[in-house]
């Protein structure tokens, strides 16, 4: 089997921020990881999310993106399914303790080795805001 992985963003009910996690190598990721043998991949991004930050939420019933990375050289690349999740921020954040969890304003800038990821998930977040804008606040 190739490579998979699954991760997710976690936005607010107001559409202002995201939770990113501190990777030791990557810089501020969304939390993610890589999808067991037998695991879906919207079960990975799930286990995943408790793992890394210690939040059980359900997850839109679209993945929000699909990518294809390489997350080390000696690695073959990876096919990642993003998922979204919108969590209130008022809820306690836990998680593992070498990768905190954080919330970032949307339009900040976070260091990651996926610069690329900032653009992705303001596009997601602003097609969020277009197809409910009355749930957003």
């Amino acid at each position: 089997m190739e490579p998979l992985a699954a991760e997710v963003w976690i936005t607010d009910p107001a559409l202002k921020h995201v939770l990113l996690v501190r990777h030791r190598r990557r810089g501020w990721v969304p939390p993610g990881g890589k999808v067991e043998p037998g695991e879906t991949p919207r079960a990975a991004a799930s286990r995943e999310l408790v793992e890394e930050t210690g939040l059980q939420a359900e997850l839109l019933p679209v993945p929000a993106a699909v990518s294809v990375r390489s997350y080390r050289a000696d690695w073959s690349p990876t096919l990642g399914l993003s998922y979204a999740a919108i969590i209130d921020r008022d809820v306690p954040l836990g998680g593992e303790s070498d990768q905190p969890p954080k919330w970032f304003e949307l339009g900040d800038e976070w260091e990651s080795v996926f610069p690329e990821d900032r653009n992705r998930i303001q596009t997601h977040v602003r097609r969020l805001a277009a197809e409910h804008p009355r749930e957003v606040s």
